[in-house]
């Protein structure tokens, strides 16, 4: 974690194994997508591209719903993908930036990045982050539940 002249930024890095191919389809297929980022069934939408919308609503391990949209800023199969998040109360949405690089044939590493506002802000997005890791990590692996 490190902060910087535009607020409070994380960075969270993890290998997984499966091509690049493979992670970009996990995170850009809205049905792949919902088995193992916490999200409400039927309510992923994706228009991956530039400029297109997304919406999941995601449920909490305690049950608590809450809705998220955002837009596609940069897509760039399978290598990179940035993520605009609407932030209620906020002019302009929160990025998110993906990049997957390939270490071999069988390995990705993933590394995810977004500078926030306040400290409060980077924590609780970093530990969203970090669920999402490890649900995609686990789906990877063959558990579709996790």
């Amino acid at each position: 974690m490190s902060t910087d002249q535009n607020g409070y930024s994380y960075t969270l890095t993890r290998t997984l194994d499966a091509p690049a191919s493979r992670v970009w389809q996990a995170w850009t297929t809205p049905d792949q997508y919902a088995q193992w980022a916490y999200a409400v069934p039927g309510s992923v939408e994706m228009d991956v591209r530039p400029g297109g919308i997304w919406k999941a609503t995601v449920r909490t391990p305690e049950g608590a719903e809450f809705p998220l949209t955002g837009s596609y800023l940069e897509v760039a199969a399978p290598h990179r993908l940035t993520l605009g998040m609407d932030v209620p109360g906020r002019p302009d949405p929160a990025t998110m930036t993906l990049e997957l690089t390939e270490q071999g044939p069988r390995n990705t590493v993933i590394t995810l990045r977004q500078t926030c506002d306040t400290a409060e802000e980077r924590d609780g997005a970093e530990q969203g982050s970090g669920m999402l890791l490890d649900g995609l990590t686990g789906f990877l692996a063959g558990d579709a539940k996790a």
